[in-house]
């Protein structure tokens, strides 16, 4: 008797879940985890084959479609620079009365840690002696020219450019997010123009996909990154092995972290680490401005300021028409395709903490203040590298993993740098990671702003074993490759994203009472107008 009650109220409970299940609203989620088991099944199967066919992929859009970007990335970061100062600029993103929920030093390290943290430590050294060895554009290297166009590089790569590609998607997420009160998904970007479509459901649930895979292909790139790096910092300073399965050890550590931070409260746990990071940041930067040539860095920082302002479009264009190719292509092209693959999670997490900041706000906080960070941070590791001559330049550059800690082994304290940089990306690593899980949690749940911990924990677990997968196969690069491809319908889509949120703000009430004054006192004579001007109010 008692075993038919047990199996009866069992039987209902199920019943009862069942009922409860609804694919429609979870499809977004279940199809996604299948397409990542299915490119991770395939890459297991036939990883030769799997290489060549997505490398024949991302070869032919860089070659082909390299202007686009180009082109595309200038827009957008023209446009958000015309939002902050245009009629746009007062309009909040939320309700009129809406105030941020994090103050302007917690808000600013959060969307600076998930933006670029893990890449400025990595490329901070790296790429401008990258530049100044091996130049392209028949400049000569270790030349004069070689420097001016390491560092104005530099700054192009990391500057507004990629900033303003963050920023657009971010801002036009929290606008329609918190202004219009649509869901916090990339696929609501869309509404005024799918509003009558048939088919919008199905087309939205498409975009939302792309959005998830991208992410999480490109934060597994950057856990199998900060590990191969962390992994070989800890290897030149004390020997450690460096091999998959300390990689993997780093790894695993830093998932307990970062899944522990994700599923607790976003102002405890990500904001902590950020707060973190920015110190720790602050402080490495500042013992490289201290310990290296202090007076050159200051001298480049200003110089090459200069240079890149004065040859912004210059460079924003170039495409190097009748030459050789493959530098744009591992370069420029590459990083303008990388950040597009960045964009749904960083853009989402910048948007979720950002309610209650104006346009302009927004938009100075998340684009010129950080380009400011950036150029001085390379301006600092840079100059420390290339102080030390080709000799050296030739031999940093041969491992970008290690590039750092070659540099800081011929400066004074070289072993303390060195450790506070691997607790720098692990931190910055910790916070991408935490971010992202975040953010995956928060797409494949209909846009919920506290997605079920269940989620982040699956999310979590999944870039993790994709990066140790990939690693374990020898396919972080082909990893990398495999994001770009799946984001390269994102930068098609920034077009259209521009033409919905410029009709969503001309239909804004802020906008429209803005019209309808200045209508009316257009309309008003100047005797009219100089009266009106000299009312007196108690």
């Amino acid at each position: 008797m008692v075993f038919t009650e047990r199996k009866n109220k069992l039987i209902n409970e199920i019943t009862k879940r069942i009922n409860s299940f609804n694919f429609k609203e979870q499809r977004v989620f279940y199809l996604s985890f299948l397409i990542i088991f299915v490119i991770l099944s395939t890459i297991f199967a036939d990883k030769i084959g799997f290489e060549i066919t997505i490398n024949k992929i991302l070869n032919s859009i860089l070659n082909n479609f390299g202007f686009l970007y180009l082109l595309i990335v200038l827009i957008i970061s023209m446009f958000c620079l015309f939002l902050c100062f245009s009629k746009y600029g007062q309009i909040r993103l939320g309700d009129d009365d809406s105030r941020p929920e994090y103050s302007n030093v917690s808000w600013f390290s959060m969307l600076f840690s998930a933006g670029m943290g893990v890449g400025l430590v990595f490329f901070g050294v790296a790429e401008p002696l990258s530049h100044y060895v091996n130049p392209p554009f028949k400049i000569v290297g270790g030349s004069k020219e070689a420097i001016a166009f390491a560092f104005k590089t530099s700054f192009f790569h990391w500057g507004i450019h990629p900033w303003g590609i963050y920023s657009f998607l971010a801002l036009t997420m929290a606008y329609f997010q918190f202004r219009k009160k649509e869901k916090g998904l990339l696929s609501s970007i869309f509404s005024p123009l799918l509003k009558n479509f048939k088919y919008k459901e199905i087309i939205k649930n498409v975009i939302d996909i792309i959005a998830i895979l991208a992410t999480i292909t490109g934060v597994a790139t950057t856990l199998g990154l900060g590990a191969l790096q962390i992994n070989s910092g800890l290897n030149f300073l004390f020997q450690i092995p460096e091999n998959l399965t300390s990689q993997v050890i780093i790894i695993l550590v830093v998932t307990v972290i970062f899944i522990y931070s994700a599923i607790g409260d976003l102002s405890k746990g990500i904001k902590t680490l950020s707060n973190l990071n920015v110190f720790l940041a602050l402080a490495l930067l500042l013992a490289v401005i201290v310990i290296g040539p202090t007076i050159s860095i200051f001298n480049v920082f200003v110089e090459n300021l200069g240079d890149y302002l004065s040859n912004f479009l210059k460079i924003s264009l170039r495409t190097n028409s009748f030459g050789d190719k493959t530098w744009m292509s591992s370069w420029t092209i590459f990083y303008w395709s990388s950040w597009v693959a960045w964009t749904p999670f960083v853009g989402t997490f910048i948007a979720r903490i950002s309610k209650g900041r104006t346009i302009k706000e927004f938009i100075i906080g998340v684009i010129l203040l950080p380009s400011l960070v950036s150029f001085i941070w390379f301006s600092a590791f840079g100059t420390l590298g290339i102080n030390l001559g080709m000799e050296i330049g030739r031999e940093a550059i041969k491992s970008a993993e290690t590039a750092l800690f070659i540099v800081f082994n011929h400066y004074n304290y070289g072993s303390l740098m060195s450790i506070l940089s691997i607790f720098l990306l692990g931190s910055f690593f910790v916070t991408s990671a935490d971010s992202a899980t975040y953010v995956l949690g928060m797409m494949s749940s209909n846009g919920e702003l506290n997605p079920p911990k269940t989620k982040k924990i699956i999310w979590g677990l999944a870039q993790s074993f994709l990066a140790i997968a990939l690693i374990f196969a020898g396919g972080l690069n082909m990893l990398k490759t495999a994001s770009i491809v799946i984001a390269f319908p994102l930068l098609l889509l920034f077009p259209i994203m521009i033409v919905s949120l410029v009709l969503a703000l001309k239909k804004d009430p802020i906008t429209r009472k803005k019209e309808f004054i200045e209508k009316k006192i257009g309309s008003l004579s100047i005797e009219e107008l100089d009266e009106l001007m000299n009312v007196k109010t108690d």
